[in-house]
């Protein structure tokens, strides 16, 4: 397969699973740690339009101030929630996986199984 990506966070255990399955599989991706690399909002655009959802379901609520800084409100634009995610990349939801095939955000780990 041509190229695989993967915003990845290492601590995460699905991250690191997700990554596991696409190594047995043969494929060595490219490994964005996106905590340390950040995001753009062109970057972040094109991942929302290739998944197919709204920011909002790439937002990880979970360790985050999301609820504090709004952004669970149903009100909450898409503009909104992409700009707080470029603030604070622990904002967004891991891993998502890119390839030929499309993207996704692979939770659980064994759902990068459909973009092979």
């Amino acid at each position: 397969m041509s190229k695989v990506t993967i915003f990845h966070n290492p601590a995460c255990g699905t991250s690191r699973n997700t990554l596991a399955l696409l190594r047995e599989k043969g494929i060595e991706p490219e490994v964005v740690e996106y905590l340390k690399a950040g995001w753009t909002r062109p970057q972040l655009e094109d991942l929302v339009k290739q998944i197919g959802r709204p920011a909002r379901e790439l937002l990880r609520v979970k360790g985050t101030q999301a609820h504090e800084l709004g952004l669970t409100d149903p009100a909450a634009s898409d503009a909104a929630v992409i700009a707080a995610m470029i603030l604070d990349p622990i904002l967004v939801e891991r891993p998502i996986v890119v390839t030929p095939k499309g993207a996704a955000l692979c939770r659980p780990a064994d759902l990068v199984l459909t973009l092979l």
